[in-house]
């Protein structure tokens, strides 16, 4: 690679001797298969080998299934879609900053024309292993709903009192509230936008369906039909708090309602991708993911299809990560140990999103502070700690119709969503680096409990690893939202009066719209049209080479 790009300045040369060198050894390729073909007629007892199945005809005897597929690095999406149209696909869209694309087939046949290590369904997926439909929400076991309790009924004023779980972060005295520009993107089954708590705080503008993996802004795209779960959550970030209701960590913050999670409870990978693009795309400071991407077993296991789904994912989220958002997810609640996203470790057991190391990973802990156990855990996973509930003490906020108390970490990661938005407001200026940093280096650190036997049964539940400073079970700790706010509010009054603060913001703002013109546009439409930039000479010349190596190869396999 660096031969390569010692050589950009002579780019013409390079084309033309490319070309030429190409043109010989495809002939030569060409030649080799012609006379392999011959002597396999010449040789009655050789064994014929299968056609190859980009050379078949298309065949439309399925239903039409969806795929996310990757391509290389700087890959065009002309170039994308002809690529999935030869191999009897419809591309649906295509990110070129991460290069990853979303397409539709009948064809049976069309991961392996494309290739199997750049192509997977879902839902092909499901339809083969007979999977039965269940949810993944990070709330609690797979294929129920969040833990329950009490009726669908508008609380009290005087109820207030049963939000413990801001209390435990210290996030329930005069929370301030945040800029109206903060936005939480919170990527679930969807927000309901009539509900009193939440009116003011859903942005319909900034609002998709990311189901098909395309954006999509119709308000019954990304409005909830059968679940309340994203509306739950949505609370916990934002509700108004005016006295006839619950209090969110965040109130006034802006939500952004993006739909991910479909009506049976699965999340596609296509649907996650999406959902990080429109976040970094429209200007979102946090996400918040409190789900996990189907199917569960296979990111528990070495199967076909799971480095397409952590690569598509790493590149979305770390785009995001990049473009200025910062991303939260759920650890879900299997109740089994983590490891964090990677390739090499075929018996590791990985939660996506969670499991991605530039996302803000937590855990789900009791009122009194000890690991919930259906929450999962790990070291190197988890960063922090929240409260998410269990038994029957569980986190009160919005649903539609009125307000429930659910449990799970599904329900902890939104404290962690709103805390993140306070900050943002705090220091408009601060990258998510930064904002990490605040909420992480003042949390109350928690040690690894010496005895962790919930069942009374006289074996542990779980094993914690680590130290009281960081571990397996809690992370950094139990987020201080107070102590987080005060810490970057110090930190700021350091360096810059407000004044200057805003302009740092303003200007971080500019350069991002320059960078990516997409970026706080609701009407963009990442589906039409070729959003192209030609590549750089380098990575032209290797492009045409892993195209090359690919055409090779699979002459040489046959």
């Amino acid at each position: 690679m660096t031969l390569l790009r010692s050589c950009a300045p002579a780019l013409p040369a390079l084309r033309v001797l490319a070309v030429a060198a190409a043109s010989v050894l495809l002939t030569l390729a060409q030649a080799v298969t012609s006379s392999s073909t011959a002597t396999a007629g010449q040789d009655a007892g050789t064994v014929q080998r299968s056609p190859d199945p980009s050379r078949q005809a298309c065949s439309s005897s399925s239903e039409a299934m969806r795929y996310l597929v990757l391509f290389d690095e700087g890959t065009r999406e002309a170039t994308a879609r002809r690529e999935i149209s030869r191999n009897c696909g419809e591309q649906t869209v295509y990110y070129p900053e991460i290069s990853v694309g979303v397409a539709t087939s009948a064809d049976e046949g069309f991961a392996e024309r494309i290739g199997s290590d750049r192509a997977f369904s879902a839902q092909r997926q499901r339809q083969t292993t007979g999977a039965a439909s269940g949810e993944s929400f990070a709330g609690d076991d797979r294929g129920t709903e969040p833990r329950s309790t009490g009726p669908k009924t508008v609380p009290r004023a005087e109820e207030a009192p049963e939000q413990w779980n801001l209390r435990l972060i210290n996030a329930d005295g005069d929370t301030r509230r945040v800029a109206s520009d903060v936005i939480v993107g919170v990527l679930d089954s969807g927000i309901d936008a009539a509900h009193p708590d939440l009116a003011d705080a859903v942005d319909e503008k900034l609002s998709a369906g990311c189901l098909s993996g395309k954006p999509d802004r119709a308000k019954d795209a990304w409005s909830p039909t059968t679940s309340g779960h994203g509306t739950h959550v949505a609370g916990i970030i934002a509700a108004t708090g005016d006295g006839a209701g619950v209090s969110g960590v965040a109130p006034g913050v802006r939500l952004a309602s993006i739909r991910v999670i479909d009506e049976r409870g699965y999340v596609d990978p296509e649907a996650a991708v999406c959902g990080f693009m429109w976040a970094a795309e429209h200007g979102m400071r946090v996400t918040n993911s409190s789900y996990f991407i189907d199917p569960w077993d296979m990111s528990c296991s070495a199967r076909d299809g799971s480095d397409v789904v952590r690569e598509a994912l790493t590149r979305a989220a770390e785009f995001a990560n990049n473009a200025g958002t910062v991303n939260v997810a759920a650890a879900t609640n299997e109740g089994v140990e983590l490891t964090p996203a990677s390739a090499a470790d075929p018996q590791g057991c990985e939660a996506l999103p969670a499991s991605l190391r530039s996302t803000i990973a937590v855990s789900s802990t009791r009122h009194d502070r000890v690991k919930a156990g259906y929450s999962s855990y790990g070291l190197g996973v988890v960063t922090v700690a929240a409260p998410g509930g269990d038994g029957g003490t569980c986190v009160l906020s919005t649903v539609p119709g009125g307000y429930e108390r659910q449990c799970g970490t599904s329900m902890a990661a939104p404290h962690v969503a709103g805390a993140l938005a306070l900050l943002a407001s705090e220091e408009p200026a601060a990258d998510p680096g930064e904002l990490r940093h605040a909420l992480t280096s003042t949390t109350r650190q928690l040690a690894c409990p010496t005895d962790y036997d919930l069942t009374g049964n006289g074996k542990q539940d779980a094993y914690c690893t680590g130290y009281r400073a960081y571990n397996g079970f809690y992370g950094h700790g139990m987020i201080d939202v107070a102590a987080a706010v005060e810490a970057i509010a110090e930190d700021d009054s350091d360096t810059q009066d407000t004044g200057d603060k805003r302009a740092v913001a303003a200007k971080r703002s500019s350069k991002q719209q320059r960078t990516n013109p997409a970026r706080g546009n609701p009407d963009t439409d990442r589906g039409e049209g070729d959003q192209e930039a030609d590549m750089p000479g380098d990575r032209l010349i290797e492009h045409a080479y892993r195209q090359l190596a690919r055409h090779l190869d699979a002459v040489i396999q046959r």
